[in-house]
This record gives structure tokens, sequence and C-alpha cells, in this order.
């Protein structure tokens, strides 16, 4: 759960964006906007002096992959590098039964020309900018928690609106620190994405689940975008130049990425319902759901291609859900967190100042956090695990779109604001395929947890299922359904309210019927939960800073951030774990049987790969989940390596950093140079990335 919180108003200091960002304890604790870097920090501790050039080259050269997860521009002909995983949607979108790129892989020239991505979109950071003093100024003297939170949302939706209009780019306000400072974020955006290169699963996933989230790791997780712009090959200002070479053992490294969000800024009380309430929910949630596409991919072999990459992303987010579960559930990890917490009220406790400004603030954040985990169940299912990328999702959209557009913007949803309605419609009236079998998983998934969450008897259980039980319904509403049809989408699209008055569809009536509940429930979350946490979140970082300074990074917001660190291996359970695999590795490690079964192709150039060559290897740079994709970047603003993972022990470091086993995972650039040439045939690719 994100905190939204005011801005910085206390005793302390005149306001948070006129402060100078102290150093870092460990400068490699952190993933850092780039506006807010302790560069001193990083030059003390690593030997790195980073300036204005290395930064804006390294921040041009970043990719945001709008879907989740991060890339880079790596040539001067559009090349955005980033992993599989990343770009598996698109991969598994442009594939068919007769084609299967997904598990095939994929050589733009040798296979067929570059594929356009359907519904991809991808942003690059132009600029930020602090418009911290913009979003106080609009909260009236006096105002009540909700209404402060309406008129914040309301003028962050001005100014993205404002800079939209003057720049034409995408423009996001950005809340930091917990309210204690909002960046507006402009960004350049492409959604003409074709793809150049994929390898098969087999190798971009070796070793399958058992592997995810480990180290010693053998994935050759990447994937190669080429980018264009009005039907040309978009020529981008900065790239990041390719090391043929890699890293080395200690060297200093830099991850350029956007990592999704972290939690270290939480009290005890909040880690606790996450522990006791949101955890436990969509674990059960994830696993209902993969155990659904499971059996349906036991159908066919055309169903089992279907559901590759649903069913990997599901996995993986439930071993991440449980490594951050098992880091809430770790006695040392909780007692670290309530040590601190202890020791900030015992602060507090000794300033008469402090304790007037926040003697109260944990006891009134926990009292917040009993109210959400009291309404949890309800809301969840309504709107935070509302089935998005379903039709019923589709349906959802075109219902409250249709309403949305037709108030002020300003006075919208967030997600139905000006500035997201491109980005929202690209994904609308996506011609990529929707498949039945997955949809029924979804859809049905979906209503069996409306029913068990809210009761047999409660008034909307009866309204959607009418009698039926979750599978009869969803069979019945999926077979008449015409949102699987993109024409019908678009009509309903341009139609607004009249079209989704008139709409018969089955999943349009469904959602029309139950919007009302849905919005009274966020309504509910808005004003009993978000909007006192508005005020405490910001009383919170308040107190932190009062009596720690101003020394960590915020919390990661999907958006661009720098990570400093260094390759090195580390010692788990008294044994030396190198900071390297190699090819040699790989070949050890494959036994011939899912999932540590090499595609063909690898077979054959087991004797044409040099065999020490550098792998995978692990680094202490500070990511989470958002990062997969980002480049590893070198002092001199090379690219070495490509993330595409933490190993087990990181997962924790959402709530805690630690350095000890905790690692970044990456594909090193002298392997991929190597396996494109040598496995995949492919020369010119791999010169035109090496291009300087």
């Amino acid at each position: 759960m994100r905190i939204r919180s005011l801005a910085l108003t206390s005793i302390l200091f005149a306001g948070i964006s006129t402060l100078a960002f102290a150093p870092s304890a460990r400068a490699e604790e952190g993933m850092w906007p780039f506006n807010l870097l302790p560069r001193d920090a990083i030059q003390k501790t690593l030997g790195v002096k980073l300036d204005d050039a290395w930064l804006d080259r390294v921040r041009l050269a970043s990719v945001r992959f709008n879907n989740g997860g991060s890339g880079s521009f790596v040539g001067p002909g559009g090349l955005v590098l980033t992993n599989h995983h990343v770009g598996a949607d698109c991969i598994a979108k442009v594939a068919s039964a007769a084609r299967d790129y997904h598990a095939e892989g994929y050589l733009a020239g040798k296979d067929g020309p570059e594929i356009t991505c359907p519904d991809l979109e991808l942003n690059v950071t132009l600029g930020i900018e602090d418009v911290t003093a913009r979003v106080r100024a609009a909260v009236p003297a006096g105002a009540s928690d909700s209404d402060a939170n309406a008129a914040m949302k309301s003028e962050q939706s001005r100014i993205e609106k404002s800079c939209t209009e003057k720049t034409g780019n995408r423009c996001d306000v950005v809340t930091l620190y917990a309210g204690g400072r909002y960046d507006l974020y402009t960004y350049k955006k492409y959604t003409d994405v074709r793809l150049a290169f994929a390898p098969e699963f087999a190798i971009a996933s070796f070793g399958g689940d058992p592997d995810n989230f480990t180290f010693p790791r053998h994935d050759l997780d990447m994937a190669i975008f080429r980018i264009y712009e009005g039907g040309k090959v978009v020529q981008p200002k900065e790239y990041l130049r390719w090391s043929v070479a890699g890293p080395k053992d200690g060297e200093p490294v830099f991850i350029s990425g956007h990592p999704g969000s972290t939690g270290r800024m939480l009290t005890v009380s909040q880690l606790e319902v996450l522990r006791d309430v949101v955890y436990p929910y969509f674990l059960d949630a994830f696993s209902r759901e993969r155990a659904g596409l499971a059996a349906y991919g036991k159908e066919s072999k055309e169903s089992e291609r279907q559901i590759q990459k649903t069913f990997w992303s599901v996995g993986n987010s439930l071993k991440a859900l449980g490594g951050f579960q098992r880091g809430l559930k770790d006695p040392a990890l909780m007692k670290k967190k309530a040590d601190d917490e202890a020791a900030m009220k015992k602060a507090i406790l000794a300033d008469p100042k402090l304790v007037a400004a926040y003697g109260d603030v944990f006891e009134k954040t926990a009292k917040v956090e009993r109210e959400y985990a009291r309404i949890f169940k309800r809301h969840a299912v309504l709107e935070a695990r509302f089935p998005a990328n379903s039709l019923l999702g589709v349906a959802r959209h075109l219902v409250r779109l249709a309403g949305e557009t037709s108030v002020p913007n300003d006075k919208r949803l967030k997600e139905y604001r000006d500035s997201n309605l491109d980005s929202l419609k690209l994904g609308l009236l996506s011609p990529a395929p929707r498949y039945g079998g997955i949809e029924l998983v979804q859809v049905r998934e979906w209503l069996d947890r409306l029913a068990r969450d809210l009761g047999p008897n409660d008034a909307i259980v009866k309204k959607v299922l009418a009698g039926r039980t979750p599978d009869q319904a969803a069979r019945e509403m999926l077979a008449v359904s015409q949102l699987t049809d993109v024409g019908a989408r678009r009509q309903l699209l341009s139609g607004g309210r009249a079209a989704i008055a008139a709409s018969t569809d089955p999943l349009i009536v469904l959602y029309r019927g139950i919007d009302g509940e849905t919005r009274q429930i966020r309504k509910q979350y808005e004003d009993d939960v978000e909007a006192p946490l508005v005020l405490l979140g910001r009383k919170v970082a308040e107190a932190q800073f009062a009596v720690k300074g101003t020394s960590v990074a915020p919390d990661a917001t999907f958006t661009l951030r720098l990570s400093p660190g260094k390759v090195a291996g580390y010692t788990e359970n008294g044994k030396p774990v190198a900071w390297a695999t190699t090819f040699a590795d790989l070949y050890t490690h494959a036994t011939g049987t899912e999932p540590l079964k090499l595609p063909p192709r690898w077979l054959d150039a087991k004797g044409k790969l040099k065999p020490a060559t550098p792998y995978n290897f692990a680094s202490t740079n500070d990511i989470i989940g958002g990062n997969s994709g980002s480049p590893v970047v070198n002092a001199a603003g090379e690219i070495v390596g490509l993330v595409f993972d933490g190993n087990l022990s990181s997962l924790p470091n959402r709530f805690v950093y630690g350095e000890t086993t905790q690692r970044a995972v990456s594909v090193d650039t002298a392997a991929m140079g190597e396996a494109l040439r040598t496995v995949y045939g492919a020369e010119s690719l791999a010169r035109e990335l090496e291009t300087r």
C-alpha cells in the first residue's frame, strides 16, 4: 500500500524543496532520483565522480516500459535493450500457433521483418521539476483531511494538463518522501516499438521457477527492440556505448531504471497489516489464478502456448510476494523496524516541540490501519484486485471513461486524467489477440473471490451472479460478449455515455450495474484511509527527517532512479559465492530435463562458445521490481550488464536495505555479444550494438 501525504509545513524548516540532501551513511543504499543524487557520498565510497554530462547521458538513454519494467537505448539506430520477461508481453502478442516466438525466439532479418508491438509504450525522462510549493498552496486553510487530499489531487491534475498542453509530452506529478516533495516528471513517449531480437524462453528463463530469485544464475534474459517515430527509425540524443569486455569483480557500477515501489518509510503498524492482511490475500489470489491457468494449459498444446507469458508472470508475482512476506515474518527484520520506531518515539518524547507536532502520529497511523484492515477485502475485490487485464477490466474502463471524461479534468479519478488518456486508449484499442481460456480463468477467479469475500447475501454478489455459480456466470457472459472485437470496443469508446447506457454486452451490463458500489468503496477508502494517511504520512516523514535528517532516498515510485553499487560475490552459509557464472557453468547446470533443458541451438553451440566468458553476475546495487531490464553502467558511462533479477535474500530489501548476501543479478554484456554472434548468427546486430 502506498502513502500519499501533505507537503512539509513543520517547525523544522521552511520547505523540503529547498533542503540540501545529506549524504547517505552508505552510498550503496538507495534508489536515488537523478536530481537528488548524493554525489559526494558516492565519490567518497565508490571513488567515482558523476558529473552533469554523465548523468544527462545516462538519464536520456534510460527507457521506461510503461507496462512495467526498464530498458535503455544501446545504439544510434533506436535499439532498446531490455529483459525477455519485460518484452514478453509484446513477444506473446505477436506470436501465434503457427509461429511461437515466445518459445522459439526471433531474429529480425533472419526470421522476418521487425514486428510491431500492438500496444507498447516507452517513456524517456526529459526533465524533473520541483512543484511542491504549487501542490501545497492548493490546500485551503482549515481543510479537512479528505478535502485537502482532493485539493492536492486536483492541483496535480492541473499541473499535468498544463505541462502536456505546453510541451506535447507525457507529464506526471510524483509524490516523494511521503509528500515531503512533489516533482513533475516530463517524458518523451514512443509507441511505435518493434521487436528485433528475442531468444528462446527456455534460455531466457533457464532454470524456471526453481532458479527464479536465486544466484548463481544462467539466464540470457534479454530482448532487443527498435523504436520508430513517424515511420522513421529514432536516432536518440543519447545512447549507452557497449562494453565488449563487461564488468570486473569489485568494479563500481550503477543501475539506471524504474523501480516500482518500496516500503522503507512505512510504520510498524503498516507493515503488520501488510503481513497479516494484505499479502496473505494476494498470495491466495495469485495461487488460485495460477492453478486455473495451469489447468487450462493442460487442455492442448495451443492452450499451453497461450498461457506461457501470463503463467510465468503470475508465478513470478507469487515468488516475489512470498519473499516480501518472509521478510515481514522474520523476527529480526521486524525487531529492527520496531527498534527504529521505538528510538524515533523516544527522540520525539525528549523534545517538547516534537511532542506537540508528532507525539501521537504512530498511534493514529495504527488506528487508520485497523480501519483499512476492516474494509480491505471489499476494497480489494472491487478495486485493488479487480482483473484489470481481462475483458472485465476493459468493461470497467469503458464504463468509467464514459462518465469521467464528461467532468472537468481535475475532478476525475486519477487514471482518467487527460495526461493518461492516450496511454489508456492504446491498451483498450489494442489489436492483440485475447484467448477465451485465459479470460475464463481470470473472470471466473474474480467472481469466485467476489462471492467468498463479500458473502452470498451481499447485494453485489446477488446482482452479479443472479443465482449462478461463478463458473456458469463467467462462461455465459464471455460466450456472448463482443469485447474481444477491437471494433466493438472502439464504438463503445467513441459513443460515450449514450453507447454505454444502450449496450447489452453482458460485461458492460455487469460493470454498469455495480459501478456505483465500486465507486462507493473507493471513496470510503480515500476518505477513511488514504486521506488521514496523507496527513499522518507527512508527519511520519517529518519526524524521521527531524531525528535522522534526509540522508535516505525516497521510496520507489516507478520513476527513474540511479542505484550505486559494485560487482561482488558473497558468502552464504559459510560458503563463498563467486561474483559471476560462466558459459561453462551453464552447461554444467543443464540436465536435459525441464526446466534445465537447453534449446537445440545452444547444444549445437557448446563447443563454439568460450567457456570462461562471464555470463550472469551479482552486484550490491539496491533494486526492486520495475528495475528489470535496467542497464548496468560503469564509471565511463558504458553498459556492462542487464539487470534481470535479485536473489531471494534481496526481496526483504523492499522494507530494509541489506548488502551482506543481498544481490542484484544481471546478464554480462560480454555474454550477450558472444551469444548473439555464436548462437544466433546475429553478427550485424552485434556490430550495431558495439557502435561507438
